[in-house]
């Protein structure tokens, strides 16, 4: 049997990571996530502020018909208004009608906030938590404690703090949780009042807190280390002002760094997954130095880093990558050495029979290129072309013969046109093509795959994901070199290439040939491979 010791995590991501500048959910996308946590064994999903939007409440409707395997849905709300009724709180009558079997309520902790918000007594503010927690609990809820201001108040004032949590405790709250509401608070005094706390009281303790100084996820784990047997937070960080305790280390650290068992079996293998799910839910570009989850998160780029890891991963990684869902990936610059260049070759499926001769060659051609103002790090498939081309394994699957770009505008108050012309020479045959775009690069992206398609059917399957120009020396003004990166997929894979020029639209033809290239060769990999069917090209 084991012996790890169980963290509950609270996820409200739906909630308070909804409060955060630029996130949103739509409605699907709150039911997907519910499912998709429910899936990775989070223990509670807070799904929104009862009574404050119809969105909120349509969710916690549409819920219940949902079959949850894990998670108990909560909703939050706050205690009963100052000098009104329990029964007659409308707030109240809101958290019971979305009939959630757990509900989290927050209440103040803080004589300050008392005193300057509610503007009320500590007699009436105790007795609003008390009664509000007796209300809830007759009606069949677990009842979850908010004590909002928990920690900067305990600094303070500590017996008014402890008497919110009495309050709440008479009342018959199951959990209590100490809020970090501010942000402010350090591991040191965040473990410290938590063990006081834990000490004292007769139910379960949580942590919920946020990252105002950075330290939302240490300020969690000492708080698991103090004694707290869950954890709130919210998946990427999501959160008002800088964010809330970002999940996915959190869960990662208890899991594979204390000991604790927080997510159902085999998923913690999903946790990069979770992770680039919910940016994509909420439409945001993805962390690439996220702890764990990120895409260099286990990334080398020194030559001697690199050879080290392939000898013994331990020597410069913390976990083995997959135990996250992540991978290893060899970085390529000009501090790479021939170790590097092969891993990085063979890891993008050439070079495996290159000899150290052909890796000084490749390591010197990535030199000069760089020297150029070319940077490979982002542009995996400009690289691997690259390596193709020195070892003389390259062949273009079409040649330009030219192209005109013309940007226009018809009159002062219309809207400016691009148009690209492009003729190229494909398998012996004259190719020519007319196209309009967004843009110019747009227009010339447009009027090749319009030339292409009807020889290289594949091509119209790849959409620009992302488009990046960089001034390489902009003392120059507008005769400086431009570096144009973009991000190219299929839908079911992803890659980079680059391209160098002083003219943008020239830099930007090289990273689209590089782009269109780059997709031919994997389908002709695909349709070598055993069972792979007829090629594309």
């Amino acid at each position: 049997m084991s012996t790890k010791r169980n963290v509950a995590i609270y996820d409200t991501t739906l909630r308070d990571g909804a409060q955060g500048e630029g996130i949103a959910f739509s409605p699907a996308g709150k039911l997907r996530l519910a499912e998709r946590l429910d899936q990775l064994g989070v223990d509670y999903i807070e799904g929104g502020y009862a009574g404050s939007n119809p969105r909120d409440m349509d969710f916690f409707r549409q819920i219940r018909g949902r079959d949850l395997q894990h998670a108990r849905v909560v909703a939050f709300g706050a205690t009963r208004r100052a000098n009104t009724r329990v029964q007659d709180d409308p707030m109240l009558k809101s958290l019971l009608a979305a009939e959630t079997r757990a509900v989290a309520v927050v209440g103040k902790s803080s004589e300050m906030q008392v005193r300057e918000v509610l503007r009320t007594t500590a007699e009436e503010n105790f007795a609003m938590i008390r009664e509000t927690m007796q209300h809830l609990k007759e009606q069949g809820r677990e009842v979850l404690f908010d004590a909002e201001h928990f920690f900067d108040s305990f600094k303070f004032s500590p017996a008014f703090a402890m008497d919110a949590l009495k309050a709440a405790i008479d009342g018959g709250a199951d959990t209590v949780v100490l809020c970090d509401t501010n942000g402010g608070t350090l591991p040191h005094e965040i473990f410290a009042i938590v063990a006081t706390v834990v000490a004292a009281v007769r139910v379960p303790v949580a942590v919920h807190t946020h990252n105002d100084i950075g330290l939302g996820v240490a300020n969690s784990l000492e708080g698991v280390r103090a004694g707290a047997v869950q954890v709130q937070g919210t998946i990427n960080g999501f959160g008002e002002r800088t964010g809330n305790a970002n999940l996915i280390p959190i869960i990662a650290s208890l899991e594979l760094k204390m000991g604790c068992s927080c997510v159902r079996p085999g998923q913690l293998q999903k946790l990069r997954e979770v992770s680039l799910f919910v940016d994509e839910l909420t439409n945001q570009r993805s962390d690439s130095r996220a702890p764990y989850v990120g895409q260099s998160a286990f990334s080398h780029k020194a030559g001697q880093h690199a050879n080290a890891v392939q000898k013994n991963p331990q020597t410069y990684e913390h976990i083995d990558p997959a135990a996250v869902g992540n991978a290893r990936h060899i970085l390529i610059s000009e501090l790479s050495g021939g170790s590097n260049v092969l891993l990085k070759a063979i890891e993008l499926g050439v070079g495996k029979n290159a000899s150290p001769a052909d890796a000084r060659e490749i390591l010197a051609a990535l030199k000069d290129l760089e020297s150029k103002g070319y940077t490979f790090e982002a542009a995996d498939a400009s690289f691997r072309l690259l390596v193709q081309k020195v070892l003389k394994e390259h062949k273009p699957f079409f040649e330009l013969e030219g192209f005109n770009v013309i940007v226009g505008k018809r009159g002062k108050n219309d809207a400016c046109f691009s148009e690209a012309t492009i003729k190229v020479r494909v398998k012996g045959e004259i190719e020519q093509a007319v196209a309009e775009g967004d843009g110019p690069v747009n227009a010339l992206d447009s009027a090749l795959r319009k030339a292409l398609t009807r020889f290289y059917p594949a091509i119209s399957m790849v959409h620009l994901t992302d488009f990046r120009v960089r001034i390489l020396d902009p003392e120059e003004a507008t005769a400086a070199k431009t570096q144009v990166v973009i991000e190219s997929s299929d839908g079911e894979e992803s890659w980079g290439t680059v391209g160098v020029s002083g003219n943008i639209i020239e830099a930007s033809w090289e990273a689209l040939v590089d782009s269109v290239e780059y997709k031919l060769f994997r389908e002709e990999e695909k349709a070598a491979k055993p069972g792979g069917g007829p090629a594309s090209a």
